[in-house]
């Protein structure tokens, strides 16, 4: 096996051959690490010419960030900031729609679409359409059915997965919301629903996850 590239920050060590061996470079999830870490991490994944995404960035660092990287983009809804490649990404064929149960479930989206949108991916949107008006989703059978991959954004009780699975049949990438009363247990009710899906061709990332669901469906996509 061939030694992979890294390099070693003191406080990071950064998989430099990612973007060659998967097709997207590292992503730097941004809790728990320094303003000045961020900056030092995105300068070395910026001299590769790759993308970068840094994801659950709050506005503050956002706005110490941008006086370095002047084409730094900031989605405050999701959390995330980002600079597209200087080489446009080939743009995969099949469509990834993106699914939300309610309107609180948003945030979670589109961190799951700007994600996609990064990798390549022709992405579209179905919001609020979740299990307690049924026929909002049903009456979209046809878009449905256009799509390659469906990413699912669900809290309450999630159940919105089975229900989407079970019209279609591509693969579903479920997340589940943090979104819910208390017995929702941040997040936890619908995570368990979906795990125990009856409807084959489920996949479940983890709570609030909408980055890696957004990742993995591209893989799908690929």
């Amino acid at each position: 096996m061939s030694k992979f590239l890294c390099k070693d920050l003191g406080f990071a060590r950064l998989d430099l051959d990612r973007y060659k061996r998967r097709g997207f470079p590292e992503v730097v999830y941004c809790p728990g690490k320094t303003k000045e870490q961020i900056k030092k991490i995105a300068q070395e994944i910026l001299k590769s010419k790759a993308p970068l995404l840094l994801t659950r960035l709050k506005p503050k660092d956002f706005k110490y960030l941008k006086e370095s990287f002047a084409k730094l983009s900031y989605n405050k809804l999701a959390g995330l900031a980002f600079i597209k490649s200087s080489q446009k990404p080939n743009l995969k064929e099949g469509l990834v729609l993106v699914i939300t149960a309610g309107t609180s479930d948003i945030p979670v989206a589109e961190e799951a679409c700007l994600t996609l949108e990064l990798m390549g991916n022709r992405v579209k949107k179905l919001f609020d359409v979740g299990v307690a008006g049924v026929h909002r989703v049903i009456n979209k059978h046809r878009l449905l059915k256009e799509a390659s991959v469906i990413v699912v954004v669900a809290g309450m009780e999630g159940a919105l997965a089975s229900l989407v699975s079970g019209l279609v049949s591509c693969p579903v990438v479920a997340v589940p919301t943090s979104c819910g009363y208390g017995s929702n247990f941040q997040g936890l009710s619908a995570l368990l629903t979906m795990l125990n899906s009856c409807s084959p061709g489920v996949s479940v990332v983890n709570i609030d996850n909408g980055f890696g669901a957004g990742y993995f469906a591209s893989l799908i996509n690929k």
